[in-house]
C-alpha cells in the first residue's frame, strides 16, 4: 500500500469514525501503528486532520481525529484519483478475462 493509499484510507475512516485508536486504525488496515502514527502526523501537518484530545476522558491518550475543511475537500480529490484508477484497472481485467476465455475456446 503507497503513502498516498495509506492516506486516503485514513482519511476514509476518520471521516466515518473519529473517535477510532491509532492502535484500532493500525489493525483495521493491516498496517503497522508506526505507520498510522507517521501517517497521520503528516496529515496533521498538511492540515488536512486535526487531533483534539478528549478533556473528560480518564485516558489522557485518547484523540478524536476530525477532518478539517481542506481534508475533506483533499479527501473528495483522492475519491476522484482512485476511482479513476480502478475503473481503469477494471476495463484492463475484462480485457484479460476475454482474452483468456478466447484462448480456453480457442
Amino acid at each position: 500500500m503507497s503513502l498516498k493509499e495509506v492516506h486516503f484510507d485514513l482519511l476514509r475512516r476518520l471521516q466515518e469514525n473519529p473517535d477510532c485508536t491509532q492502535r484500532e486504525l493500525a489493525s483495521e488496515m493491516g498496517i503497522s501503528l508506526g505507520k498510522v502514527n507517521y501517517c497521520l502526523k503528516k496529515l496533521i501537518e498538511k492540515g488536512w486532520v486535526k487531533a483534539k484530545n478528549f478533556h473528560n476522558n480518564k485516558n489522557k491518550q485518547s484523540y478524536a481525529y476530525l477532518l478539517t475543511p481542506k481534508g475533506i475537500e483533499e479527501k473528495g480529490k483522492l475519491t476522484i484519483e482512485f476511482l479513476q484508477r480502478k475503473m481503469e484497472e477494471y476495463e484492463m481485467l475484462k480485457m484479460e478475462i476475454t482474452q483468456l476465455q478466447e484462448e480456453i475456446e480457442g
